[in-house]
Order: C-alpha cells, then sequence, then structure tokens
C-alpha cells in the first residue's frame, strides 16, 4: 500500500503540466503592482512639473511687467492656463504671496494652505500684490486624488482627510519698475 502510494508520488512530481501557471501565479501579482506605481508615479510627476511650468511661466511675465500689480485671480488664471494637465486647476489651485525684504525676511507659513473639499469658501490667507522693487514670495498649493490609492505609491504619499495629497511649488521674484 506505501508502496503504491510513493509510486503515485514520485509520478506526480515527474509531471511538467502547470509549471509555467506556478510561473505566472508567482510573478503576476509583482508585475500588476510594478504597473500601477509606475502610471501612478508618471501621474504624479506630471502634475507636479506641469504645476512648476505654470508657475515658472507666470512669475516670469510678472518679472517682466506690465504696468500693473498682479492680482490673485491673474495670476490664479494665468498659472492653471500654463499648466495644461491638472484637472479642476481653479478650484484645487490656492495661492499665497507676500513681500518679504532681505535684510529681514518674511517667510511663508510652514504649513500651506491648501484648498479643502468641505470648505470652499476660504479667505485668502495672504497676498498682497506688493510694489515696485519688491521681492516677493510666491506659494502655489495644489491637491490630488491618487488614482490608486491603496498602492504602494499612494498609500506612501501624505493624504489630507479627503484623501488628496499636496503639490507645493514656490517662487521668488522682484517685482520690476515700471
Amino acid at each position: 500500500m506505501m508502496l503504491c502510494i510513493a509510486r503515485k508520488l514520485r509520478r506526480i512530481a515527474r509531471r511538467e503540466d502547470g509549471t509555467a501557471t506556478l510561473e505566472f501565479v508567482l510573478v503576476a501579482p509583482f508585475l500588476v503592482s510594478f504597473i500601477i506605481f509606475s502610471v501612478e508615479l508618471g501621474i504624479v510627476t506630471m502634475q507636479s512639473a506641469m504645476l512648476e511650468r505654470g508657475l515658472d511661466i507666470t512669475v516670469r511675465d510678472i518679472r517682466l511687467g506690465t504696468g500693473t500689480a498682479p492680482q490673485h485671480d491673474d495670476i490664479k488664471d494665468s498659472i492653471c492656463d500654463n499648466s495644461f494637465v491638472i484637472a479642476n486647476c481653479r478650484e484645487k489651485l490656492r495661492l499665497e504671496m507676500v513681500p518679504t525684504d532681505l535684510r529681514n525676511p518674511t517667510a511663508l507659513d510652514p504649513t500651506p494652505d491648501c484648498t479643502d473639499v468641505e470648505e470652499p469658501a476660504k479667505p485668502l490667507r495672504a497676498f498682497i500684490p506688493g510694489g515696485q522693487n519688491q521681492l516677493m514670495l510666491l506659494r502655489a498649493c495644489l491637491k490630488y486624488e491618487p488614482i490608486f490609492p491603496d498602492s504602494m505609491l499612494g498609500s506612501a504619499l501624505i493624504r489630507d482627510t479627503n484623501g488628496e495629497v499636496a503639490f507645493v511649488s514656490m517662487s521668488a521674484f522682484v517685482q520690476e519698475p515700471i
């Protein structure tokens, strides 16, 4: 009886059908998670780069000077127009701008003030247009909801209570005289 069972087990162990299935079952989860990670990382990188691009182009336009002091809505519209892959940019973007002096620096609050879905009507935190030849600090904060929030990257990102991630970009410029 034992000899019969041992012979059947040896015969099963020598069979090679099903080995590809076993390999697929072991490798497929890693491949799928790597693909999800890559897609999420690509989207995060693209949105962050577009926010930086929009802010840089807008600050360059302000620096060149058109003879008028930049206003909050104009700057926000310009940033959103120059960063074209960000969905709902005007609703999700929050700006802070303060004048500063190199001899007596005024820093922005260390925690950026981003939009909150539950509080759509937040007043401006700090937005002072500044005058000619004045050094200005401009910070833009954009909220993004991860596509795969439970994936490796989505769970590693710091999220708020609504599950959104904040992208923060800062720039400094001097307003040119008219």
